[in-house]
Order: C-alpha cells, then sequence, then structure tokens
C-alpha cells in the first residue's frame, strides 16, 4: 500500500468516529425527509410525480442532483487525475448531452406523459407490446447505471472505514442497496426529489470548497496547476494533449467517438431524468428546470477541472492507483492532500467530501430505482398484466416489491463491478438509454407513419444489440482492468458500444416501421402533435 493510502487509512482510523458521525447525520436527516414525505404521498401522482408541485427551480435543482451522479464526482476527477485532457471528455460530454435534452425531449414528453416513457410510447400505439418493451429497456438501463454508483460506494467508504476485504466491500454496497430500497418504498418521488435536491446543495458546496483550496494552492495560476499536474503525472506535456487514452491505436481512437456519441445522446434517453420532467405542473416549468439544470450542472463540471488537474498535481499517480485501480478514490485523495495528509483537517476535509459523494450516491441510486420500478408497476403490472384494471393501491403495491427486487438484483452486480471506473459504466447506460430508448422517443414523436413495430425492433434491437456488445467487450473480460479479469471472451474491440448500437437502434426503428403491414393512427398523431407542443389536454 502506498504511504499516502497508509497515511489515509491511518487518518481515517483516527478520526473514524468523526467520519461515521458525518455520515450517520446525512443518512438520519436523508430518512427524516423520506419519511415526512411519504407520510403526504397519497396517490400514484404523489408517488410516481411528487404530486407536480415542483417549480422549475426546485425541479432544476433535483435534476442536477439526479444527473451529477458518483460519476461525476468520483469518475471524472479519478479519469483526469490519470489520464489528463482524455479524462475530460466526460465533463465535456455530459454538459453537452444536456442541449439534446433541452431541444429534443424535455418539453414535449412532459406535454405527453403521465408518469413514465411508456405513456408516450402507447399513446398512438398498441399499448400491451410497448409498454412492455419500454418498461424492459427502463429496468436494463437504470440497472446499468445502478451499477456505477454501487461501485462508487463500495470504494469510497471501504476507503474511509479501512474495509480492506472483499466481504467488507460487498457488504458495503448492500447497505447502499437496503437504504436506497427504504427511500424510494416510504418516500416515492417527493422523497426522492427533496433528498435530491438537499444533495444537489452539498456536492456543488463540496467541489466549490475543494476548487477554492486548489486554486489558492497554485495561487489562482490555471498556468501552473496544469503545468504542476502534467509534470507530477510522470506523462508531461502529452498529459495535457488528446490522446493518452484514446489515441494510441485506431481502436482507442473509434472508443473516443464511441464514448462521445453514447455520451452526447444518452442523456436523453436516461429513464430517471426523463420522469423528472414529470413533477412540474406546466411546460414552461419543465423548460426553466432544464435551463436551471444546465447552469448547475455547467459550473459542477467546470469545477470538475480544477478537482482532476489539482489531483494529478498534488497526488502520485500510483497513489491513486493503488487506493483504486480506476481513480475513484482521486477526489477524496485531494481532501485528504488539500487538509495536510497528518493533520486533523486533513482528515475533516476528506471525511466532509467522502460524505458528501456518499450523499450523491445515495441520492441517485434512489431516482434510478424509483425510475424503474415505477416502469415496471406502471407499465407491466397494471397495463400489461393487469390490462388496466389495476386499482393505484395494487399499482404503488407493485412498485414498493418492485423496488426490492430491483436492489436486490443492483447489489450482486454492484459487487462483481466494484473495481472499474464509475465514469466508465456511467457511460455504459447512456450508451444503452441512446441506443433503446431515443430512437423511439424521437420516431414517436415527430414521425407520423412510425408504429408499434417500429418501436418494438428500435427499442428491443437498440437493448440487444448494446447489452451483447458489452457482454463481449474489454469491460467484462480479457484485461486486467476488466468485471471478469481472470477469463477472456471479448470478441468486441471498443469499451463503448455506442458507435454500433445508437445508429443500429435508429435503423431497426425505419425497418420495423416499413415492413409491419399496419396502418399508423393519423388521427392519434396529429392529436400527441397538438398535446406535445402546446400542453394542451396535458395531465
Amino acid at each position: 500500500m502506498s504511504p499516502a493510502i497508509t497515511l489515509a487509512a491511518g487518518e481515517a482510523s483516527e478520526h473514524r468516529p468523526l467520519i461515521i458521525s458525518l455520515f450517520a447525520v446525512f443518512v438520519v436527516a436523508t430518512l427524516v425527509i423520506t419519511v415526512w414525505a411519504g407520510r403526504q404521498t397519497k396517490d400514484a401522482s404523489d408517488f410516481y410525480a411528487g404530486g407536480r408541485q415542483f417549480t422549475g427551480f426546485q425541479n432544476g435543482l433535483a435534476v442536477s442532483g439526479d444527473y451529477m451522479s458518483a460519476a461525476s464526482f468520483l469518475g471524472i476527477a479519478g479519469a483526469i487525475a490519470l489520464f489528463g485532457y482524455d479524462g475530460f471528455l466526460y465533463s465535456v460530454g455530459f454538459l453537452v448531452a444536456w442541449l439534446v435534452a433541452l431541444l429534443l425531449v424535455a418539453e414535449p414528453l412532459r406535454n405527453s406523459g403521465r408518469y413514465t416513457m411508456g405513456d408516450v410510447l402507447a399513446y398512438r400505439m398498441r399499448q400491451r407490446p410497448v409498454r412492455t418493451a419500454a418498461g424492459t429497456s427502463t429496468i436494463v438501463v437504470s440497472i446499468f447505471y445502478l451499477l456505477a454508483q454501487m461501485a462508487g460506494a463500495g470504494v469510497l467508504v471501504s476507503l474511509l472505514l479501512g474495509i480492506t476485504s472483499d466481504a467488507g466491500k460487498i457488504g458495503v454496497v448492500a447497505l447502499v442497496g437496503v437504504l436506497m430500497i427504504v427511500y424510494v418504498t416510504i418516500g416515492g418521488m417527493k422523497g426522492t426529489t427533496w433528498v435530491q435536491m438537499v444533495k444537489a446543495v452539498l456536492l456543488i458546496a463540496g467541489a466549490l470548497l475543494l476548487t477554492f483550496l486548489v486554486l489558492l494552492k497554485f495561487n489562482f495560476n490555471l498556468s501552473d496547476l496544469l503545468g504542476s499536474a502534467a509534470d507530477n503525472s510522470g506523462k508531461g506535456a502529452a498529459f495535457l494533449e488528446p490522446g493518452l487514452k484514446y489515441g494510441a491505436t485506431g481502436t482507442t481512437k473509434l472508443d473516443f467517438i464511441s464514448l462521445g456519441i453514447a455520451l452526447v445522446l444518452g442523456t436523453a434517453g436516461l429513464p430517471h431524468i426523463l420522469i423528472r420532467f414529470y413533477t412540474v405542473p406546466t411546460a414552461k416549468a419543465a423548460r426553466k428546470s432544464v435551463i436551471w439544470a444546465i447552469g448547475l450542472i455547467g459550473a459542477f463540471y467546470l469545477m470538475t477541472l480544477a478537482l482532476g488537474f489539482g489531483a494529478a498535481a498534488l497526488i502520485k499517480p500510483d497513489e491513486i492507483i493503488a487506493s483504486n485501480k480506476a481513480g475513484n478514490t482521486a477526489a477524496p485523495l485531494l481532501a485528504l492532500h488539500l487538509g495536510g495528509v497528518d493533520s486533523n483537517w486533513g482528515a475533516i476535509l476528506l471525511a466532509t467530501i467522502s460524505a458528501v459523494a456518499f450523499a450523491t450516491i445515495l441520492a441517485v441510486v434512489a431516482g434510478l430505482t424509483l425510475a424503474s420500478s415505477s416502469s415496471f408497476a406502471h407499465d407491466i403490472y397494471a397495463n400489461v398484466i393487469k390490462r388496466g384494471q389495476a386499482t393505484e393501491k395494487q399499482e404503488m403495491s407493485a412498485a414498493r416489491w418492485a423496488t426490492v427486487g430491483i436492489g436486490a438484483v443492483s447489489i450482486l452486480l454492484g459487487a462483481l463491478a466494484r473495481d472499474l471506473n464509475v465514469a466508465g459504466l456511467v457511460a455504459l447506460a447512456f450508451a444503452v438509454a441512446a441506443s433503446a430508448n431515443l430512437p423511439t422517443i424521437i420516431y414517436s414523436l415527430f414521425w407520423k407513419r412510425f408504429t408499434t413495430s417500429g418501436a418494438l425492433w428500435s427499442i428491443y434491437g437498440g437493448l440487444v444489440t448494446a447489452v451483447g456488445l458489452v457482454l463481449f467487450s474489454p469491460v467484462v473480460s480479457g484485461k486486467p482492468s476488466s468485471m471478469f479479469p481472470d477469463v477472456d471472451f471479448h470478441w468486441f474491440p471498443l469499451e463503448n458500444p455506442g458507435i454500433i448500437s445508437i445508429p443500429v437502434g435508429f435503423l431497426l426503428g425505419i425497418i420495423g416501421t416499413y415492413l409491419s403491414k399496419e396502418e399508423p393512427d393519423k388521427a392519434k398523431y396529429a392529436e400527441l402533435e397538438v398535446r406535445s407542443l402546446t400542453g394542451t389536454g396535458a395531465h
């Protein structure tokens, strides 16, 4: 173990009561919010959409809280600390993606649906097959995204509590899973939204503090900061230029393009982001919430530059890798170094930033679990299994049971993924969302000829292509950094499938539509068009 990590573990053990207290304060505070919100959750509208009572600013804060995940805070800082310029691609991609969400889907989706993506698709198509497909896709994308959060939680809490055994790390992942199940089953969308708002404020404050301290260390001279990062990285000027991670071969350059496409198009298909637009009362509030979110998220991603390059300048790369192979602990270790490795301030800063990161993880997993359990209960249980005959009470009960099931699956997979870079894992979720959900949403809203058959081809085809390519990629096997490093069954060379699977999803939607003998319902499309553009008749 490297000296800094030994010191970090030593500091952590010396100040463990402080660290555990900070964690406990946050967990208790969020549980209180959840119980309070749970008492106000009376019907399905409250559980799924928070009663549509949140303002544009509140929802913007919650959206940014939902979006700035462990990948943003831990994964991007680690990627920049280890790969410099190439790591910053995640920050750019995650931010630019918001423009696609704002321009293409935020307002029409809010106007067209009630609780889930399936509502929009089922409006002008055959209910049961389309809702089954939308529910399946939502659950798969959410589980991919949950993997990243679980991996981040395991790494973070293990570092703080000095847990080195695999069993201990799996125990941490299980704890996060249990907490998220409690949040969603008790609080529904109201509780989850308030937790996300609190967490967004904490995360931006934490990132602001670290950014200020990093810039103070270098007398607010960015040139000095970048120069020190390049020197300390051992890579020299190459650290500040493209190509360190994505330039060695033709394959890595393709991976770079694939990752970029997935990041930019993925946000507009992420279920836990899409359902946030249903929590506001009007289309204007939906637009306003996205604009607030862009401002808050933009400011945060600018700060990831200081976090990543600050970690590169102050900590040796082998020390970051010794703590976590994928670099996920770069931000907490930066906090320790800024406060002083063997000082009380270092320990306090480490504990504070780690508690904020833990808050981040809990809030995001609650949002993801809510999206997938809502889709199961509303789309699959109420409209497919019960054929629209389920009562609200039955539907909410199904959502709560689905939460338990999804939580169990996430714990199991999160334990396997604990050594992968969380930003990379989230990029996979983006690729799956952009391949399966985005083509179908865009075609449903904007293409009159689109049919049920086209929707099914697009969702299932995009989903199977994206997940299949991931399973046979270096992310799962064949590399020391893979999920299963000891076996090798990969034949797909890229780590992100977006460059193949996203065009396939769009193309299959067209092929499925033209091959089907089904006549599209033009009257229904005209209704949807008016409703999506004006909000007339929206719930």
